[in-house]
C-alpha cells in the first residue's frame, strides 16, 4: 500500500471535527495527544508510536508558535509550525496533525471528542488537560512513559 501524503493529514481543528465525526458510532477509537514536538526525536517516535497503539486514528495537535515561546522561552520553537506539523503528518503511525493557539489544548478536546487522551509520563493522569471532558464521554486517559535520555531541552542543550 502507497503511504499517504503528509500535507493530506494537515488538518484545520473544524475539518478535523468534520471528518473524525464519521468515526461516531463506529468501532473506531480516536487517540489524541497535543504538545509542542520542536525536535523530532527517537523518544517522539516511541512515544507516538504507542499513543497509536491504543485506538484505530492518532491525532496530534500541536502549540502554536506563539504559545511555544510562552511555554518554553524566547528561543523557542525551532522549528515553525508548518514544518512541525509536516514533519509529524510523515510518520506512518500518526492519522492527523492539526494546531490550536490556546493556552492548554482543552478546547481543541472539547471539539474534536477523542475516544482516548494520551500524554507523557511527566503528567499524572488527574492533571491531564482534558481528563475530565473525555472521561465523561466514555472515554480513556492515560500517562504514556518516556524513553530516558531523549527531550528537545536536553538536545538543543548538548548542541550548544
Amino acid at each position: 500500500m502507497k503511504p499517504r501524503d503528509p500535507l493530506s493529514k494537515v488538518k484545520k481543528p473544524d475539518a478535523l471535527k468534520r471528518i473524525l465525526g464519521r468515526t461516531r458510532g463506529t468501532k473506531r477509537k480516536v487517540v489524541f495527544t497535543n504538545g509542542v514536538f520542536d525536535i523530532l526525536h527517537r523518544g517522539h517516535v516511541t512515544y507516538l508510536n504507542n499513543a497509536r497503539k491504543l485506538g484505530s486514528i492518532l491525532v496530534v495537535a500541536l502549540n502554536e508558535d506563539d504559545s511555544v515561546k510562552k511555554l518554553k522561552g524566547p528561543t523557542r520553537p525551532v522549528n515553525r509550525l508548518s514544518d512541525r506539523m509536516l514533519t509529524l503528518a510523515g510518520l506512518e503511525c500518526v492519522d492527523y496533525v492539526t494546531w490550536f493557539g490556546e493556552e492548554t489544548p482543552l478546547e481543541i478536546i472539547r471539539l474534536l471528542k477523542p475516544n482516548v487522551l494520551v500524554k507523557g509520563g511527566d503528567y499524572k493522569v488527574g492533571q491531564i488537560v482534558g481528563v475530565d471532558d473525555v472521561l465523561a464521554n466514555g472515554g480513556l486517559v492515560k500517562a504514556l512513559p518516556f524513553v530516558d535520555g531523549y527531550s528537545t531541552t536536553s538536545l538543543i542543550q548538548r548542541l550548544k
